[in-house]
């Protein structure tokens, strides 16, 4: 992994760990309370952003700038702080904004460690469900819930004629375009919340989860625990997904060829 020294991951998993538990007091002491919504769009459609956003970004950044102050950071609503580290810290401070907005409790707080541009470490943080997923190493990975943790592992014996497959377009897929992956939309039988369904196919409760347009501070957080739960991730067009974009997740190696397959006739 680019000359990462693998020793060194249990200094940032337990900063991340303490991150978690810092986040979640802070949503209940602080930021669980009425709060302005704005649209980036600016009336060219609707993305919309929060008070609370921005306060858990910046609370993010001091965080990281007190631990580690020659790292770089990445924030969705504050940009790239730029220097020469090898290591820099990718923030999504809310995660399903939308789903914030209405009171739904599957947002969560995402942010990675990239060391030379590739996700080693994540951390998918759920204030209002009280819980976190984390990974610890590139093999091992954690829920933790109720002051007790349980390991990550993928459904590996998931087939296709029994699968669980959750799905979201988020308007960037054309309902003629939609209409070329019959299959795919027959089977979208368990819906998308974001963070939350990637983390739920790590925990073995899903198979598949298919998404569009994601940014990468939406997935790189995501690709350390799920890979290191056993899964399988990708572009459409079987790419890494490190760039982000359009993103399949499969529980195993077969599943996923499938599901490639499957969405050839809308990838570009």
């Amino acid at each position: 992994m680019n000359n990462f020294n693998r020793k060194r991951y249990a200094i940032y998993a337990q900063f991340l760990n303490k991150l978690a538990s810092d986040l979640t007091k802070l949503y209940y002491l602080k930021l669980n309370k009425p709060f302005k919504v704005s649209n980036k769009l600016k009336g060219k459609g609707y993305d919309p952003v929060t008070t609370a956003d921005k306060a858990f970004e910046k609370f993010i950044r001091s965080k990281i700038k007190k631990r580690f102050p020659k790292h770089q950071i990445i924030g969705e609503e504050y940009g790239l702080k730029v220097n020469k580290s090898d290591f820099t810290w990718v923030i999504d401070p809310i995660d399903g904004t939308r789903s914030f907005v209405i009171g739904n409790p599957t947002w969560s707080n995402l942010i990675s460690l990239n060391f030379k541009g590739l996700p080693i470490l994540g951390l998918a943080n759920f204030p209002a469900l009280k819980k976190y997923y984390l990974n610890t190493s590139e093999k091992t990975a954690y829920v933790f819930e109720n002051r007790k943790k349980r390991k990550l592992i993928v459904n590996k014996k998931a087939k296709y004629n029994n699968v669980k497959v959750s799905a979201a377009f988020h308007g960037s897929l054309s309902l003629t375009k939609q209409k070329k992956i019959p299959k795919i939309l027959k089977l979208m039988q368990f819906p998308c919340t974001d963070a939350l369904s990637y983390s739920h196919l790590a925990e073995g409760k899903l198979d598949i989860v298919i998404q569009t347009s994601n940014k990468i501070w939406d997935i790189h957080p995501l690709i350390p625990i799920i890979e290191a739960a056993g899964g399988i991730i990708s572009t459409w067009d079987n790419k890494s997904p490190v760039k982000a974009g359009n993103i399949l997740v499969s529980s195993n190696k077969t599943l996923h060829n499938k599901f490639i397959k499957l969405l050839k006739p809308v990838v570009k």
